[in-house]
């Protein structure tokens, strides 16, 4: 079975996967675009964002201050099975339903984050490792409606930066960048 999150899911989950196995060893102390976080720490917060949005799916409770090293033998194999049963999680129509205990958002929200989590969080490791990500379109334009509804709040909880102006030709993807608060045009 599967719901339109869960679609729009895998339809974002094997170019992230690309682009995290595409990353090498030497690459993890990079800068990203996340001016506070390496490739190391953006990995690390990724793999998290795949596993708790599974139990958040499942409307379980999650522990968001946990911090793991995930960058382990066979992390890269790992991210790729965590991502899977990601869109799995979603694919159940139940965990659409209701508001999440744990947030307090209605669950359709909760899958929404996940899906610019890791839209955008790929985008990021590409752009860090000198890697190409596309993303299609029904992925971009659930973003926009995300950030339709969610950006203002997601911006004064911390979550985004300040929206970067973008110019009138720029791609979908990189009009949904700046308004997660990064600059389309950043390099390492």
């Amino acid at each position: 079975m599967t719901t339109k999150t869960s679609e729009l899911l895998a339809a974002a989950e094997p170019r992230t996967i690309a682009v995290v196995q595409g990353i090498s060893d030497d690459q993890l102390d990079l800068p990203t675009p996340c001016c506070d976080y390496s490739v190391r720490d953006l990995l690390n917060h990724l793999f998290d964002v795949v596993v708790n949005f599974q139990a958040l799916a499942r409307q379980q409770e999650v522990d968001w201050s946990a911090k793991t090293d995930h960058l382990t033998e066979g992390w890269r194999e790992r991210f790729a099975a965590e991502t899977v049963r990601l869109v799995e999680a979603w694919s159940d129509p139940a965990a659409l339903e209701g508001v999440s205990s744990g947030m307090g958002l209605p669950q359709e929200t909760l899958g929404d984050m996940a899906l610019i989590d890791l839209t955008v969080h790929g985008w990021d490791l590409a752009r860090a490792t000198g890697q190409r990500v596309e993303v299609e379109p029904t992925v971009l334009a659930a973003g926009h409606g995300f950030m339709d509804r969610m950006g203002d709040t997601g911006q004064r909880m911390g979550a985004f930066g300040e929206p970067v102006p973008t110019a009138s030709e720029a791609t979908e993807l990189d009009r949904l960048l700046g308004r997660t608060g990064r600059n389309p045009a950043w390099t390492p």
